[in-house]
């Protein structure tokens, strides 16, 4: 088992916490770990990326070859683009939908989205929209983890557990509303492949 993935998007976003939750899932699975350090600006605005490789056997390197990538986890969706060199060509993308408009030339999302349309294995969501609704807006970072989270080759209940231990010391009530952001993005990202398969085999009937 190795899962090779790629954390994307912008300061203040939350991605260490998604690193840190997998990080901590990984080792309760038994499994080898190795985080490269975080690169960008980490204050907000700035873009953030980092290196997680995960293995049933010891990982020699911290930093992802070019074209090894099994997953790019992004909270900001021109982010993504940027790594997509990294990505396998049967790697997944799980992206936030929601623009961060960091810099004065973001190009328009019609453009970044014919890009992800070509991709073949995508998950596209609001995870913001979806936090806001649950009533978590600054749990958005962990809806996107579970939406990320059939493709990590990490057991669910694993990855419940990293965030009760992520999230533990500042109490129930915030570990139960990140787990129910969890469950959330999960079910939201399942949902988003069960239709574009549904689609998919549709035409193929059509055609």
């Amino acid at each position: 088992m190795k899962t090779d993935i790629i954390l994307a998007g912008v300061g203040g976003q939350g991605i260490l916490s998604i690193a840190a939750v997998i990080g901590q899932a990984a080792l309760q699975n038994g499994l080898y770990m190795k985080q490269s350090e975080v690169h960008g600006m980490s204050q907000r605005g700035g873009d953030v990326q980092s290196h997680l490789r995960i293995s049933d056997k010891p990982v020699a390197s911290d930093l992802i070859p070019l074209g090894s990538a099994d997953i790019i986890i992004s909270l900001e969706p021109m982010e993504a683009l940027r790594y997509l060199p990294y990505l396998k060509k049967d790697g997944w993308v799980v992206t936030n939908s929601k623009p961060f408009e960091n810099i004065p030339n973001y190009p328009e999302m019609e453009e970044v989205m014919k890009t992800y349309n070509a991709l073949p294995n995508k998950v596209i969501l609001d995870v913001e929209q979806i936090a806001k609704d649950l009533g978590a807006s600054r749990s958005s970072n962990i809806v996107m983890l579970g939406a990320a989270s059939p493709y990590l080759g990490i057991d669910f209940s694993k990855l419940r557990k990293g965030i009760r231990n992520i999230f533990g010391k500042k109490g129930e009530e915030i570990v139960n509303t990140n787990l129910k952001a969890f469950e959330t993005g999960r079910n939201a990202g399942e949902k988003i492949i069960n239709t574009n398969q549904h689609y998919l085999h549709k035409n193929d009937l059509s055609g």
